[in-house]
């Protein structure tokens, strides 16, 4: 009987792509997609990622060659690894079958080099007497190579799902996948580990979770030779992740606490030090990031951020409450020297509206970014009154990604914007104020239970 070819399958051989299967971790399942589409546009790489299933720990794809598929996952952290696809079914029966129609003209290719083989395995487990119970089975690879447990010159993998139906397991996997294995990830190399907080020589209240980071300056495209910024430091957490990725750290922040830190080895110049990339790091400042001092022709390629948001503590820029009462201060003298030049003078601090921070965040990237750079911040909202014209726009700003991190009533989203050129006409756009959403620090107090009169944010100068 004549074999009948899928469609993908057809247009696979047509188009010189090959078949591979990528191999996902358990973890943010709804930032895999963004993630490996910014990885595939930072290497020029077209990709198809349609058949994403967020409950799938598995997916198949369609590349030119490895050199692509290790391009796309080398620095990916929600992919584990990706594998040249031989063959699957959903038994050994079927695999084998599948390998033997699909693959059979690749055996004599590895026949002599040394292997082993890897399972991969998702809500299941094979005994070792199972594994090799299935590893006789494909004898009829004819492989000649000695086997090497440590630093083979080629792994074979087999990928099983198993199914899983309440609190029973099931015996056999539901499907199976057989492939060489092309390249592993940051992640399956140890990153997430490496840069875990609670490894961390200087963290605060306010640090970022390192995994998140990692997906954000992905997702951001922060690039090796080029600079990442954060106006809103704190202990670091985006610019020590970005770091990782090969980019230049610079970074401000109005608490001066943060970026001085417990002492000469207890700051955020000691985490660059641990993570060996002190020799990339710019320079971190105190400064009001609505007052910025930065020079405007001076090239920031990503900006990537967490703003304060006023649950730990409030949003405040420098200026004074009460700017009548403030007349004149500036000319007060201290034991003969003007207070504001004195180096233990605390500049005066007011409430800030974040509406207005995020208004000025976007109108700073669309300055300062080039074409094609990217700008990605965190915003908070209340799960019962969010929509998605609640997000800013800018007209030389274009949206590509809103990502949630859900926290029972409450959500973080990771906001992505990237700049294009003067022919982009998008809108300028802020409604989070005219919208009647209520003040989220207010209902995170609240336990939002409740929903306050006021805006969304607080207006400048209230509390």
């Amino acid at each position: 009987m004549p074999r009948v070819y899928r469609i993908s399958e057809l247009i696979a051989w047509s188009t010189g792509m090959k078949d591979y299967i990528i191999s996902f971790a358990q973890a943010f399942p709804n930032f895999r997609v963004a993630e490996l589409e910014s990885l595939a546009d930072l290497n020029g790489i077209n990709i198809d990622l349609s058949g994403h299933d967020e409950k799938k720990p598995f997916m198949k794809v369609q590349l030119q060659d490895d050199e692509q598929a290790r391009r796309l996952i080398k620095r990916s952290i929600l992919a584990k690894g990706i594998y040249e696809l031989w063959g699957e079914g959903n038994d050994l029966a079927s695999l084998h079958e599948s390998i033997k129609a699909n693959a059979s003209e690749k055996f004599e290719t590895y026949r002599h080099n040394t292997f082993r083989f890897d399972f991969v395995s998702f809500m299941g487990a094979k005994t070792t007497e199972e594994k090799i119970e299935t590893i006789d089975t494909f004898k009829y690879l004819g492989f000649q190579g000695k086997i090497r447990l440590k630093n083979p010159e080629v792994i074979f993998s087999v990928l099983e799902e198993y199914y899983v139906c309440g609190q029973e397991k099931a015996d056999k996997p539901e499907h199976l996948w057989f492939g060489r294995q092309v390249e592993i990830s940051a992640r399956s190399e140890g990153v997430v580990e490496q840069y875990d907080l609670k490894k961390r020589k200087y963290i605060g209240t306010t640090s970022f979770d390192a995994e998140l980071a990692l997906v954000t300056c992905n997702i951001a495209q922060v690039k090796p030779g080029k600079v990442i910024y954060d106006p809103f430091t704190g202990t670091g957490s985006f610019l020590v992740a970005g770091a990782f990725f090969g980019g230049y750290p610079l970074g401000t922040d109005i608490d001066a606490r943060s970026v001085r830190g417990k002492g000469p080895n207890n700051n955020l110049y000691s985490n660059f030090r641990q993570y060996g990339t002190a020799s990339q790091f710019l320079d971190v400042w105190i400064m009001d990031f609505t007052n910025n001092a930065l020079r405007r022709d001076f090239v920031i390629d990503t900006i990537v951020c967490d703003p304060p948001y006023g649950v730990r503590e409030g949003l405040k820029v420098c200026g004074a409450r009460d700017p009548a009462k403030a007349e004149g201060r500036e000319h007060h003298i201290v034991e003969g020297e003007l207070g504001y030049k004195r180096r233990d003078f605390l500049f005066p601090k007011k409430p800030y509206h974040l509406a207005n921070l995020l208004d000025d965040l976007l109108e700073f990237a669309a300055e300062r970014m080039p074409v094609g750079g990217r700008l990605a911040f965190w915003m908070p909202t209340a799960n019962d009154e969010f929509v998605e014209h609640h997000i800013p726009q800018h007209e030389r700003l274009e949206l590509l990604y809103v990502l949630e991190q859900e926290f029972n009533k409450w959500s973080r989203r990771l906001v992505v914007f990237v700049k294009r050129d003067e022919n982009f006409k998008g809108e300028t756009i802020n409604r989070m104020r005219s919208e009647g959403v209520t003040h989220f620090r207010d209902r995170y107090f609240k336990s939002f239970n409740e929903k306050s009169k006021q805006p969304s944010f607080p207006v400048q100068g209230e509390v």
